[in-house]
């Protein structure tokens, strides 16, 4: 038997329950928990991908911008006369199409070497002022270099040593180590740029000056460059080509100090074809006209350079040599020097055929080499390239451009907004 409860002096109210409460007891609970509940249910979104931004100076690689391997094409300039239905023809654009496609004939070399050109030489172009040492120039064009075509051993690198000839001193002059030369308002630089991938040579020069003394010979000499480029073309004779060359530069003259300088095309230096890590590949683009009938050809890569001069138009070798490059053909013969053949083996896995300076021998931790570098220049295996040098007093002036002979157009693989 249960035994009664306890009489209360109140009465009991009974509890009120909601009738919205036990829905949402039967349905899961509180909708406010509920909510926050499906909001943590929802996938967060993943942040968008920033793009690249160019660093000053450029050190980002050109990979992170052109993640396709797509790289811009030069400027194209249609064939002329004779060659003018290349450009409409089906077997020559299918000959292209497949040349392209090819990993060992590819376009994307050269111009992805071009567009790290462009990138490098805007930036110095700007930054390149009086007070500044050869060293500091080079040194910042060629770690500009490095990092945007990514240098990766005889992949991809510097094309050669920077040049950087002063006044008289037309080619072949990059500082070696220890060299103390400042850059001052009157001089006129000639700047000569190299960038290399899997051989593919981008060869591309230009000129500054601080005061306005040698605008008219800068003038003469950009003219004369872009005479070659135009004209050039497939089946054009190399000699006829340096005739137009050397016409364009002679038009011109330079006023100094009150006197009317005529502009001379230097005759002993020229442009030239460029092959697979190879700069100077064979065929000669000579500033003055001459009688050679050899004929540009469909495929062919080429340096257009001219170089102007107020004084005789004519460079011999002059002061210490700092450009060096191990020959194409080189002999095989026996080395009695065993610092050359340690030399040597140095060379041809960091360098190749590519040419290199003293300067970069030291940068990958080289060391009293000089004998045995001399001895491998004596051997031929290994070929130099002191400056080369006009007469005292008068001013260079320097410009290049790298074009490929398509098999449908010509495209001047280096041409940029500023030259």
């Amino acid at each position: 038997m249960i035994a009664p409860a306890p009489a209360s002096d109140k009465e009991q109210i009974p509890e009120v329950v909601d009738d919205q409460e036990e829905v949402d007891d039967e349905i899961g609970g509180n909708p406010q928990k509920m909510v926050r509940e499906s909001k943590k249910k929802k996938k967060k979104k993943k942040p968008k991908k920033k793009k690249p931004v160019q660093s000053d100076p450029p050190r980002v690689g050109l990979s992170k911008f052109f993640t396709n391997g797509v790289y811009p094409e030069g400027e194209i300039q249609p064939y002329k006369d004779d060659n003018s239905w290349r450009t409409t023809s089906e077997e020559k654009q299918y000959l292209e199409k497949i040349t392209n496609e090819d990993p060992e004939t590819t376009y994307s070399h050269i111009r992805r070497a071009a567009e790290v050109h462009r990138l490098v030489r805007q930036h110095a172009r700007k930054h390149i002022r009086p007070g500044m040492t050869m060293t500091e120039i080079a040194e910042n064009i060629e770690d500009g270099t490095r990092a945007l075509v990514e240098e990766n051993g005889l992949d991809a690198g510097v094309g050669f040593p920077t040049g950087l000839s002063l006044n008289n001193c037309a080619a072949h002059y990059t500082p070696n180590a220890g060299d103390k030369t400042i850059l001052k308002d009157g001089d006129v630089l000639k700047v000569d740029i190299g960038v290399q991938v899997k051989g593919r040579i981008c060869d591309s020069a230009f000129t500054l000056t601080f005061d306005h003394t040698y605008d008219t010979l800068l003038e003469a000499v950009q003219a004369a460059t872009n005479t070659g480029v135009r004209e050039a073309g497939i089946d054009v004779r190399l000699g006829e080509l340096a005739g137009l060359i050397q016409e364009t530069m002679e038009s011109y003259e330079v006023e100094v100090g009150g006197k009317m300088i005529p502009v001379k095309p230097i005759g002993n230096l020229s442009g030239h074809s460029i092959s697979l890590y190879q700069i100077h590949g064979g065929k000669s683009v000579n500033l003055v006209r001459n009688d050679d009938p050899t004929k540009m050809e469909e495929g062919e890569y080429f340096a257009i350079e001219t170089f102007g001069s107020t004084g005789r138009g004519y460079v011999i070798e002059s002061g210490e040599c700092s450009h060096y490059a191990r020959k194409v053909d080189a002999p095989h013969v026996p080395l009695r020097l065993t610092s050359a053949k340690s030399l040597l083996n140095t060379i041809n896995k960091n360098f190749g055929t590519i040419p290199f300076c003293r300067r970069y021998l030291d940068r990958i931790g080289e060391s009293k080499y000089l004998l045995a570098l001399n001895h491998l220049v004596s051997q031929g295996i290994v070929e130099d390239y002191p400056p080369l040098c006009d007469e005292l007093g008068a001013m260079t002036a320097q410009f290049e451009h790298t074009i490929l002979l398509r098999p449908t157009v010509k495209e001047v693989v280096s041409r940029g907004d500023d030259y």
